[in-house]
């Protein structure tokens, strides 16, 4: 007992300091990350072209304005610029670094085993700072969760752990990088766990070592810029159930709009992917069409957080927000689809607070009584809209309600992101998720052993076939003529009393059966195996495969459970797998 106490200890304490190690970097990560943001900010649209775009309440600028003039024609060249910088690192160094680093990590999670290159987090720190701050639509999440999940797969490997820990591993480097980055340690645990799936399902042995990893990154990120939340909100409660009609209205609108997003940006993923042009150079042309949209609306380009906190200020006009929503769609499309790199969490957030935005004062201006703050909507649309667009309705909830420092809206941040959830399961912005967990190659063993291990060899003895038997002293002589008439292919051999004393198979009599002198003189006793490998009623069916597989046989004695020498029938495999299949068919049409 106090062996296995002293041996769980050191098991936590090593899983522990991994999950911590994992955590730290993740933080690290976050802070180099952002501190190569704040540099290309301040060179590409500060210095370059004076663009100075807003920032959210919890962030400040960590260099001066250098007070130059805005100069719309700069900013529709920089995004190019950036992109054809962005493509040469990518496709140069590391192309699966390319798109949005999330669905990478997914990807890696559920059919590579959890293996990611060490450089791929490297390129994509370089190429998602480049690409974002000349203006380049997307978010910071993306590259942040591969630094994370590339050093939890590193680790791994070097530790030459599982395939299941690595997967586990790397999942804690997502959660941690999500969390840190955007103050929001417990929705990136959970996010980590739910963004894996379209359906509503959690990988639940990623929640606690991604929490554990989540909260030493957002503690490290903190002592470095500050803690806080990254929005800041004005009070707000929920206190009218009459509310509830206009939210509804807003998610169904979400819906909408999510709809849009991830048809326009898949859409222009394929258009890119079938240029006949070299890759280094597509990334380029995005941020070229980029710069375009970015001409009349600036504020559609790079993060655009400051916007939503703008709206949550009741500081932009109906028409601002519709402006910025369609822009931001369009510049995130060009710029992520076209191979550049950078997140899409960032770009749902605003999108779906501009959205919030405009229904909101939509509704404030017919029902003023009713919707005294339009900001709460831009809150719930955050929410719902990336809801939607990504399947992780419990995750966001917690991830809005964590940006903002707002936990009055809880009740209606879950009905509109349930429904946006539900009208929005025909689309994913994750293009890697899988539906559940039995479809996902990471976990057919798993569910191959679920669904055994629930059946019982007593459940198919119907299937149990009574065998032809040998007696001991039976000789070859007599036994070629029951062999010349039979497809039985295990013989049990069996004592006057018919105890079974052994098995041989028609492997084991084959190279005998053309010996004529041999005839009188083998008894089939003597060809029998007497360590006789069997099965009990009692057994489950994953046991049984152990067996057929250590073997390597195709059928099996089934013995009573309080005397193995009694034998009860042969169990083929063959009969198991058909039992395996039928059952696997039964769930998924219950699934269904």
């Amino acid at each position: 007992m106090k062996f296995e106490i002293q041996a769980k200890l050191s098991s936590m304490s090593r899983w522990g300091v991994l999950f911590i190690s994992i955590g730290l970097v993740a933080g690290l990560g976050s802070i180099v990350f952002h501190f190569l943001c704040e540099i290309g900010i301040h060179f590409f649209m500060d210095i370059l072209a004076g663009h100075h775009p807003p920032t959210p309440a919890g962030e400040e600028r960590m260099f001066a304005s250098s007070g130059r003039e805005f100069n719309r024609y700069i900013l529709l060249i920089i995004p190019a610029v950036g992109g054809l910088i962005s493509g040469w690192l990518v496709y140069t160094f590391s192309p699966e670094a390319e798109g949005h680093g999330t669905d990478a990590a997914i990807d890696s999670y559920h059919n590579k085993g959890g293996f990611i290159r060490g450089r791929v987090p490297i390129i994509k720190t370089l190429a998602s700072a480049i690409t974002l701050t000349s203006g380049g639509s997307g978010g910071r999440e993306g590259p942040i969760a591969q630094i994370g999940a590339g050093f939890g797969s590193f680790i791994a490997t070097k530790l030459k752990l599982s395939s299941r820990e690595r997967r586990i591993m790397l999942a804690a480097g997502v959660g941690a990088g999500v969390g840190s980055i955007f103050r929001a340690p417990l929705a990136g645990a959970l996010f980590a766990a739910e963004v894996l799936y379209r359906d509503p399902e959690m990988e639940t042995e990623v929640i606690i070592p991604a929490g554990l990893s989540s909260v030493i990154a957002y503690c490290t990120f903190c002592m470095v810029f500050g803690w806080g939340a990254l929005f800041q909100a004005p009070p707000m409660t929920f206190q009218n159930p009459l509310e509830l009609g206009p939210y509804i209205v807003l998610a169904l609108v979400l819906a909408a709009f999510g709809w849009m997003y991830v048809k326009c940006f898949y859409s222009i993923t394929r258009i890119f992917r079938k240029l006949k042009i070299k890759n280094h150079f597509k990334p380029a042309l995005g941020g070229l069409l980029t710069g375009i949209i970015g001409f009349f609306l600036p504020q559609t380009l790079s993060f655009g957080y400051g916007y939503v906190q703008q709206a949550l200020n009741n500081e932009l006009t109906v028409m601002a927000l519709l402006a910025l929503a369609a822009g931001k769609i369009l510049t995130t499309s060009f710029s992520i689809g076209s191979g550049g790199s950078g997140g899409v969490f960032g770009p749902s957030v605003v999108i779906g607070g501009a959205i919030g935005g405009m229904v909101g004062k939509i509704f404030h201006g017919l029902f003023p009584a009713l919707i005294a703050q339009p900001a709460s909507f831009v809150i719930v649309g955050m929410a719902g809209f990336f809801a939607g667009v990504s399947n992780t309705p419990v995750s966001t909830v917690i991830f809005i309600s964590e940006m903002t420092s707002s936990y009055h809206l809880l009740l209606p941040s879950m009905l509109v992101c349930s429904l946006c959830y539900l009208a929005s399961q025909g689309w994913t912005i994750f293009s890697k998720q899988v539906k559940n967990r039995t479809q996902s190659p990471a976990h057919m063993g798993d569910f191959f052993v679920d669904i055994l291990e629930s059946i019982k060899v007593k459940d198919l003895e119907k299937k149990i076939e009574i065998p032809s038997l040998v007696p001991q002293d039976m000789r070859l002589s007599d036994f070629k003529k029951i062999f010349q008439y039979t497809k039985q292919h295990y013989f049990p051999v069996v004592d006057p009393q018919g105890r079974m004393q052994g098995i041989f198979s028609s492997t084991d009599v084959r190279e005998f059966l053309f010996e004529e002198g041999l005839n009188s003189l083998i008894v089939m006793d003597e060809l029998a195996q007497k360590q006789v490998l069997s099965v009990t009623l009692n057994e489950d069916l994953s046991s049984v495969m152990r067996k057929f597989t250590a073997k390597n046989i195709d059928s099996i004695p089934v013995v009573k459970e309080d005397d193995p020498q009694i034998l009860l029938g042969m169990l083929n495999r063959k009969a198991v797998i058909e039992c395996y299949n039928n059952r696997l068919q039964k769930r998924k049409h219950h699934e269904k």
